[in-house]
């Protein structure tokens, strides 16, 4: 429940400070972390490892 609290105060402060440009960093800091997370120890490693 917390987590999502910060998310909702995050998106708050987003919404009064006009810092909307800062969602599209977020969301690609998100899905590369993402993407990392899932493929540590998959089989498709090798190939996440020749996208960077």
């Amino acid at each position: 429940m917390g987590k999502l609290r910060i998310l909702a105060e995050f998106l708050v402060f987003l919404k009064e400070r006009k810092k909307f440009w800062l969602l599209p960093i977020i969301i690609i800091l998100l899905i590369m972390s993402l993407v990392i997370i899932l493929g540590e120890g998959s089989a498709l490693a090798p190939f996440i490892y020749t996208l960077f």
